[in-house]
Parts: C-alpha cells; sequence; structure tokens
C-alpha cells in the first residue's frame, strides 16, 4: 500500500511538472517584437548607418539562431549613450540554451561575455541574462531574454552594468507582446 501511494503521489507531480510546462510554452510561443520609435528617453535611430549596423546584427543572429522573423534596431540617447538591441520569435523549446548560443555570438576576439548572471525576466517570464565583454572603448554590457517564443540580445555602449539591467527590462516590456 505504501508502494502504491508513492507512485500515485510522484505521478501526480510528474503530471504537475508536465502541465506546468505546456502551459508555459503555450503562453509563450506565439510573441511578436516591435521596434517602438520612443522607449523612455530613448529614440530610434533611423539614419543609414544606426539601419546598417541593425541589419549586420540582425544577420548575424539569425546565422546563429533558427527564428521566424528577426528584428533589430538602434535606439540614441542624449550623452552619446546608444543602445543595439537585435532579436526574433519563433517557438523556442530550450530558451536558456538558445540564450547561451546568442551570447556566444557576441563573442570575438576581444573575448567572451563575462560575468553573465540572471536577471529577474519580469512579467514575460523566460530568463534574462546580463554580462559584459570588452569593446574597443572598454567593458561592453550585454544583456538578453529568451522565452518559449522569442530571444533578444542588447548592448548598452557608455553604460554600466547597473545602468543597462533595469534598462533593458524596459526596453524588453515596450518590443516584446503576445
Amino acid at each position: 500500500m505504501i508502494v502504491l501511494s508513492s507512485l500515485l503521489v510522484a505521478a501526480v507531480g510528474g503530471a504537475g511538472v508536465l502541465g506546468y510546462t505546456a502551459w508555459q510554452i503555450s503562453s509563450q510561443k506565439d510573441a511578436q517584437l516591435a521596434t517602438p520609435d520612443k522607449i523612455g528617453s530613448l529614440t530610434l535611430d533611423t539614419s543609414e548607418d544606426a539601419k546598417s549596423t541593425a541589419d549586420y546584427l540582425q544577420t548575424a543572429l539569425a546565422a546563429e539562431v533558427d527564428l521566424d522573423k528577426t528584428v533589430a534596431a538602434v535606439y540614441t540617447e542624449p550623452g552619446d549613450k546608444n543602445v543595439l538591441i537585435f532579436g526574433g520569435t519563433t517557438l523556442i523549446w530550450t530558451p536558456e540554451d538558445d540564450l547561451d548560443t546568442a551570447f556566444n555570438l557576441i563573442s570575438d576576439n576581444q573575448g567572451a561575455v563575462t560575468d553573465l548572471h540572471d536577471v529577474p525576466a519580469g512579467d514575460l517570464g523566460g530568463t534574462m541574462k546580463c554580462g559584459t565583454t570588452k569593446s574597443d572603448s572598454g567593458e561592453l554590457p550585454v544583456c538578453g531574454w529568451a522565452d518559449h517564443g522569442s530571444l533578444a540580445l542588447a548592448m548598452f555602449p557608455n553604460r554600466t552594468l547597473a545602468d543597462a539591467t533595469p534598462l533593458f527590462q524596459q526596453i524588453r516590456t515596450a518590443v516584446e507582446s503576445r
């Protein structure tokens, strides 16, 4: 009787985990990404240089991660504080693994993304991480999110990681919808 009860508890627990996972996938899979003209104090840069940079980042990400639709944009703010964001949408079975793959995209001859750590993903769920990489001008904060419907990365020149993290959360709320 004890063995049967234990098996029943294990089966109910397993069904609960499976049900929760299915609910997460179902609720996140139809994500859409947009690049609004304004996000807080950030303004979408529509110059040819910005479009060229965004296209390059969009193409590089699409080569590493299989996405159905991709977006990329450069946002500016007074004080030469740009934000480069690029991402896309598709059904993602393993968000954290795909996010790690995307972070590897940023790794180049100057180094990988280091000090990568989880940050609160907010109401949209999934996983969010931030870290830093090296650039010609020093440390470059990099953040990314992934859920079962979208993945995006952003780079924050001329900002600290402490400034980039809450800004990235604000950007995600403005860019992603379901």
